[in-house]
C-alpha cells in the first residue's frame, strides 16, 4: 500500500486566498477568534508574524481551512498552521 492509498490525496488544491493565509501562519503567524456570549465567532484576527493585522481573512476562508485541517487550535490558543497545512501550501518566494 502507498502513501496516497493510506492517507488519501497528498496534493489538494487549495486557492490563492488559502495559499496566501497559509504561508502567513507558516512564517509565525495566527489566527484569533472573538466570540460573543453565545460563543459564536463575531470575528477572525489573522496576525502575522510581527503583529500586523492581515484583513483578507474570512469566515469562509477559516471554515474552508479548518474543514481541510489545515489550521488547528490546542488548549483552546490561536489557530496556528498544521503540518496538513504545510502540505498544502506551496513552496514559493511570494505567495501574493
Amino acid at each position: 500500500m502507498g502513501f496516497l492509498h493510506v492517507f488519501g490525496t497528498y496534493n489538494m488544491d487549495i486557492s490563492r486566498d488559502e495559499q496566501r493565509i497559509l504561508h502567513l501562519l507558516a512564517q509565525g503567524g495566527k489566527i484569533l477568534l472573538e466570540k460573543d456570549e453565545r460563543k459564536t465567532i463575531r470575528e477572525i484576527i489573522c496576525l502575522t508574524r510581527d503583529g500586523s493585522r492581515y484583513m483578507a481573512c474570512d469566515l469562509r476562508l477559516f471554515r474552508k481551512l479548518k474543514q481541510k485541517r489545515a489550521i488547528a487550535s490546542a488548549g483552546g490558543g490561536p489557530y496556528r498552521v498544521t503540518r496538513r497545512g504545510l502540505q498544502l501550501v506551496r513552496a514559493e518566494l511570494d505567495n501574493r
